[in-house]
């Protein structure tokens, strides 16, 4: 069976091509660089963006993976979690390129993507049971992975995702946006130990019991670091640095709650925090058998989405036509 799936959940604008034993023959990413001006993903212009692209990203992931719509068995596509105007260009131009050959279908969740990336050929495939940690722009949560096609909720963020976080720290700092790779970069030349950032909900105090994140009070307490330093731009990798620590440690320390309280040995991270090397580094030092996916598998990518598809319900023709996108967690996973 040939998958061809399309990811546009948020401003990436993703098609690919995967096989039925996990085997990725294409899988194609553009990157909008528009709201890099705005300083975050403008939804309007996320979705105009998409229309623009996603036929020549999809004839582009059949073109690399040589072969055609006629040799397609299942078309997938996100169906949510996500930005709804940009979650509906990818669903439909789905669901109408499965319609034309009256192809099945399969809608699948964006977090079981993340999960799914693990189950793929070229990400060495690591099976359930493991523990995994999802941690994005737009999510962060961890769950207990028993099988292909589904997972239990932990723990999830209370506030902020973890690459949100990074995000509005890096433009405090004045960095650019998306602001996790520059404000890594900028820490890798500071002190982590320079200021007590709270580790958000990741200490060992009154959250002790739950698994769930914040990352609330992090971001506040550089806010008004910044506010009491007269001269802060001269301590600037310092403070990254310090506020990338406390990041690192609150998903480190969740990550190591859960392994005692599970039992598991095994942890699987992704989403596009996922790329950062302090955090891998950190979560390397827990003990358990540690599996994160090639970087391109980690951001948001059509691949995981195939690779969820071939465990999900696929629907006939012409029953899918009616599905709708969903912006937060409205169906069951």
């Amino acid at each position: 069976m040939t998958v061809l799936a399309i990811e546009t959940s948020c401003d990436d604008t993703c098609a690919a091509v995967v096989e039925q034993d996990g085997s990725v023959r294409a899988n194609v990413i553009s990157s909008q660089r528009a709201h890099e001006q705005f300083g975050g993903v403008v939804p309007e212009v996320a979705s105009r963006h998409h229309l623009d692209l996603t036929n020549a990203i999809v004839a582009q992931a059949l073109a690399e993976a040589s072969t055609t719509l006629e040799q397609i068995d299942l078309v997938a596509a996100t169906q949510g979690p996500g930005l709804v105007g940009a979650l509906l260009v990818g669903l439909s131009t789905a669901k109408a390129l499965a319609a034309a050959r009256e192809l099945p279908f399969a809608a699948v969740d964006h977090l079981q993507g993340h999960v799914a990336a693990n189950f793929l050929r070229d990400a060495q495939p690591f099976e359930p049971p493991f523990l995994c940690l999802i941690a994005s722009g737009g999510h962060t949560l961890l769950a207990r992975v028993e099988r292909h096609d589904g997972f239990e909720v932990l723990g999830r963020t209370l506030d902020d995702a973890a690459g949100e976080a990074f995000d509005k720290g890096a433009r405090m700092l004045g960095l650019g946006f998306p602001g996790g790779p520059a404000l890594e970069l900028l820490a890798a030349g500071g002190d982590p130990s320079a200021f007590a950032f709270p580790g958000s909900s990741g200490g060992r105090g009154a959250f002790a019991k739950s698994l769930d994140f914040s990352f609330a009070g992090v971001k506040t307490a550089l806010l008004y670091t910044l506010r009491e330093l007269s001269d802060w731009q001269a301590r600037a990798a310092d403070l990254a640095a310090s506020f990338q620590g406390a990041i690192v440690e609150s998903l480190a320390r969740r990550c190591e709650q859960a392994l005692e309280q599970t039992g598991l040995g095994r942890l699987a991270v992704g989403g596009g925090v996922a790329a950062n090397g302090p955090l891998r580094r950190r979560l390397g030092e827990l003990g358990a058998e540690l599996h994160v996916p090639a970087r391109a598998l980690c951001t948001d990518n059509a691949a995981m989405i195939a690779s969820a598809a071939r465990f999900a319900p696929h629907l006939r023709y012409p029953d899918y036509l009616g599905l709708d996108a969903y912006a937060t967690g409205e169906r069951p996973l």
